[in-house]
């Protein structure tokens, strides 16, 4: 089976250019693809938050419904808010090409570094999120939380790889049924609770000790905990162009249902685990979701149901990023803020670079932190919030600017939308701030300026090879060739005729050890006779490379301004690759060092040996 056989059965068949049209989404697949992230918070918001009260007491735990209720307003606001990014900016890009044209490249780019630092995080704590649900179904898999979590990252980076189209169909139907199960879940819940059949007691406000020690501080760092449901809600303005025509129109709808499932089922559980008074597992082996379904409907078919969708939606979350990161990655090489392999598309139209590097670090992500989704919660969320922060600055400056129909309606709903993501971002950098937010408040300024150095370098590439075409022109003065030769065998032969088919200026270059070498070198060579000057350096450090270059440096003071030097290396190709572990490979290290040092032509005639 041939290397594109194999390649053909992993990743599929390769699809043209023109195809591109039919790898794009309708809403109903849109919805799973980059809606699975914000839909899937709905397994930790709720238990960040009970995990921030239950410090004071479980009292405390009634504080949580007042506090769903502001994080979905918040999500109801910035739907709004990026629904506007959606018609403003239908070419894609979302908050970062906001924030490039409205408030400069500067904040353009920081709006990027957020956003793709956030993505590789959604990553992170989505596949953890979902390894918890496993453990909390099945106890017995807690030793294998890492293996489990690096096995479905790149699970998810090959189903990328296969391209938009298949991976959509691969992910709705798990997408479809989580829906489906928190529904019922939450209809369970409701109807338990105004029946008066809840199976446990209620958690009743009651003021007490420990209530009377609940801060501000604690609700403010609940509800920033809370806050790691509204990230992915962004997904959507990124990915507009991959929208079926009338895309603009499709990608709204995505995006408002997304806002009221979110609603719906965020609200729900905080509620009916309000209700059940459930309280959460300090150990994280068991999510207070798994804890919710077993309180509505036992541990039967339905609780498993529902953890196996809960673990499916988890990991498909990840796919929001694995369609986000990839497309914003694209969009800055473009624009010459990363680097510019990222713009390419592979044989299956996918962007596999960032496909990969992101499954790269969101695979040392958890390793790093074990992953523990409580670990890397802290983590999450400041880059996303910043990234609305300057994108609704952004707009608002747009309006204002433009004052286009509507506008004043536009400026106030932006202009919220970004005084409630900055607020966020301060309470979520204060209070999350030592339990490991300032990683990412430390490498956040790290990549910024790692990206301006990569535009800065290919500003300066541009720069040197921009040629004047009124008045350079094409040198056509023949070069001199200068071919580094070993011995006198077949490959030397083929390329000393190559040569001089290129140019009368033809020099062989030979490398001698001792005096003994050097003369017989120099008999063989008049011996032979190829019409070619033959010029021996006798090494007395048994090195290639240094005389080499030596000599190149003495031709080079030599020759004109116009006219160019060549070095054109014969070069044997065993029939087995591991006969070439047999040979020295100079030709390689002569190529590797003259290219890196020289501006010069460095070329290879390859002499093919067939035994």
């Amino acid at each position: 089976m041939t290397s594109d056989s194999l390649k053909k059965i992993v990743f599929g068949k390769p699809l043209k250019s023109s195809e591109i049209e039919s790898e794009k989404m309708p809403v109903w697949k849109a919805l799973p693809i980059l809606s699975s992230d914000a839909l899937s918070s709905v397994s930790y918001g709720t238990e960040q938050i009970l995990l921030e009260l239950a410090t004071v007491g479980v009292a405390a735990f009634a504080f949580s419904l007042p506090i769903a209720v502001s994080i979905i307003a918040l999500i109801l606001l910035l739907v709004l808010s990026y629904r506007q990014v959606i018609e403003a900016y239908p070419m894609g890009g979302g908050a970062y090409m906001v924030t490039k044209e409205n408030l400069g490249m500067v904040w353009g780019r920081l709006t990027g570094v957020s956003l793709l630092i956030d993505y590789t995080l959604t990553v992170a704590v989505s596949i953890s999120a979902g390894v918890q649900a496993i453990t909390s179904a099945f106890p017995s898999a807690v030793p294998y939380i890492v293996p489990l979590t690096i096995l479905l990252v790149w699970i998810m980076v090959w189903l990328n790889l296969r391209g938009t189209s298949e991976s959509g169909t691969v992910f709705a139907i798990p997408t479809y049924f989580f829906i489906l199960c928190i529904l019922l879940l939450v209809g369970k819940g409701i109807f338990d609770l105004l029946t008066g059949s809840m199976n446990t007691h209620a958690i009743e406000f009651a003021p007490s000790a420990a209530t009377n020690s609940l801060t501000l501080f604690v609700l403010l760092k609940a509800f920033s905990s809370g806050c790691s449901a509204v990230t992915g809600i962004e997904a959507i303005s990124d990915a507009v162009p991959h929208f079926r025509t009338p895309s603009v129109k499709n990608a709204k709808r995505t995006l408002l249902s997304l806002g009221g499932l979110l609603a719906i089922v965020f609200g729900g559980v905080t509620l009916i685990a309000l209700g059940y008074g459930v309280a959460p597992d300090h150990n994280g082996h068991t999510s207070v979701l798994s804890m919710v379904t077993e309180q509505a409907f036992g541990r039967g078919v339905m609780y498993y149901a529902t953890q196996i969708a809960t673990m499916l939606i988890l990991v498909l979350a990840a796919n929001t990023s694995f369609n986000g990161f990839p497309i914003l990655a694209s969009i800055m090489a473009q624009d010459k803020n990363f680097p510019r392999m990222f713009s390419f598309r592979g044989d299956r139209l996918s962007y596999h670079y960032g496909i990969i590097t992101l499954g790269v670090l969101a695979s040392l992500l958890l390793i790093g932190f074990k992953g523990k989704t409580d670990a890397l919660i802290p983590l999450y969320a400041i880059g996303v919030f910043l990234s609305f922060t300057l994108a609704q600055t952004g707009l608002v400056r747009k309006w204002l600017k433009e004052r286009v129909s509507g506008w004043i309606g536009k400026v106030i709903i932006n202009g919220l939308g970004g005084i409630v993501s900055l607020a966020v971002l301060i309470i979520f950098s204060v209070t999350k701030f030592s339990e490991g937010a300032w990683i990412v408040i430390i490498i956040t300024p790290i990549l910024l300026w790692l990206i301006t150095k990569i535009s800065h370098h290919y500003d300066d590439v541009a720069k040197q090879l921009r040629i004047d075409i009124t008045q350079d022109r094409v040198c056509t003065k023949e070069p001199v060739i200068i071919v580094p030769v070993a011995g006198i065998h077949k490959a030397v032969e083929q390329t000393l005729n190559y040569a001089k088919s290129l140019s009368p200026n033809v020099i062989a270059f030979y490398v001698s050890f001792s005096d003994e070498d050097e003369e017989s070198m120099q008999e063989k060579w008049q011996i032979w006779d190829p019409g070619v000057r033959l010029v021996v350096f006798k090494s007395r450090y048994r090195t290639i490379l240094k005389p080499l270059a030596e000599f190149i440096d003495r031709i080079d003071t030599h020759v004109s301004e116009k006219q160019s030097i060549m070095v054109i290396l014969p070069q044997f190709m065993p029939k087995k690759w591991w006969h070439r572990l047999l040979h020295n490979q100079s030709a390689a290290r002569i190529r590797s060092k003259l290219q890196a040092d020289k501006d010069i032509v460095v070329a290879t005639v390859p002499y093919h040996l067939h035994q």
